[in-house]
């Protein structure tokens, strides 16, 4: 689906995770209703991360409850989905500072979902500005979120599992179009003396380089999956939490260096003509810069050294 366009796939990423938030820490009321709903077609938009924040995990946004139920007031933005979805799931702190989590439907008076995205990737995430005044939610409809980091779960692995296939797809589609650009329209150097730009030997060793990397990607994405499958399947213990969170953590590695290198390697490849507008190959580097950015790679570095080194267990959060 991101091959096609990483924006579709990054859509249904906040639904999966917020299932899994729902199979963790909703009663089993609270299960039957929004499963019932999301069988019945019903699609789940993102309503959590706020700007002028601290960090990502703060919330300025607050839900009170009196005698018809809850009210939640605050302002949101990175609302991907929501602009496309029935449910709006919100963060917001309760009266004891906890974390829950309100299902508010599409139209509820208060809530006004802005189509407000402007960053020069993923375009069509919708991922834009959520306005909540005095929005007005049912008391079924509010989990205690907080719960959900109370025991060991996988439910950042499986977060981050998707947004790492996110960028897979990107590398995959870039790599794609480098080499059928190549092919079928790119001009050979004049010190290469080939006919075909397809003939040039550093062409042929860079091409040769990104598949490589772009499957080296991808099999540890797979391995991941796999290790995720794994851990489910049996009670989920703080190292076996771990032990996702890492293989998810390797994956995304690589497929954030291969999504950047590949997206911004085809146009050497592929030469000047590669970025006339016509060809709208700039798609690729501008989704994979921007979604790459979602969290630090970086600190996937730093979780993997000091698990493999230290047998340092990563942190129990949505980013890793």
């Amino acid at each position: 689906i991101s091959a096609a366009d990483p924006a579709l796939g990054q859509i249904p990423q906040n639904q999966f995770g917020i299932l899994g938030l729902i199979l963790g820490c909703g009663t089993e009321r609270q299960k039957k209703q929004l499963l019932q709903s999301v069988l019945e077609g019903w699609r789940i938009g993102n309503a959590g991360p706020e700007r002028g924040t601290k960090n990502t995990l703060e919330l300025k946004a607050r839900i009170t409850k009196d005698a018809d139920g809850h009210v939640i007031n605050g302002q949101k933005f990175y609302s991907t989905g929501a602009l496309f979805a029935h449910w709006v799931a919100v963060k917001a702190l309760n009266e004891e500072g906890r974390q829950v989590l309100a299902f508010v439907r599409r139209g509820t008076p208060g809530l006004r979902i802005v189509d407000d995205w402007s960053g020069f990737g993923q375009r069509t995430t919708a991922s834009g500005t959520i306005l909540l005044n005095d929005v007005r939610v049912e008391s079924e409809l509010v989990l205690d979120n907080w719960r959900i980091n109370e025991s060991p779960n996988i439910q950042g692995a499986v977060s981050q599992l998707i947004q790492a296939a996110i960028d897979a797809g990107i590398a995959r589609e870039a790599v794609a179009d480098a080499i059928a650009f190549v092919r079928e329209r790119a001009r050979p150097w004049i010190d290469a003396n080939v006919e075909r730009a397809s003939d040039d030997l550093y062409v042929i060793a860079d091409i040769g380089k990104l598949q490589i990397e772009l499957h080296a990607a991808e099999a540890l994405l797979r391995k991941a999956g796999q290790v995720l499958d794994q851990v489910s399947a049996a009670p989920i213990t703080a190292e076996s939490a771990a032990r996702a969170s890492i293989a998810v953590a390797e994956a995304k590695v690589l497929t954030t260096e291969i999504s950047l290198l590949a997206s911004e390697k085809l146009f050497e490849l592929a030469g000047s003509r590669a970025t006339l507008a016509e060809f709208n190959l700039d798609r690729h580097w501008r989704n994979a810069r921007v979604h790459t950015l979602h969290d630090p790679v970086r600190w996937k570095y730093h979780a993997v050294g000091a698990y493999h080194l230290n047998g340092t267990l990563p942190a129990r959060h949505s980013w890793i």
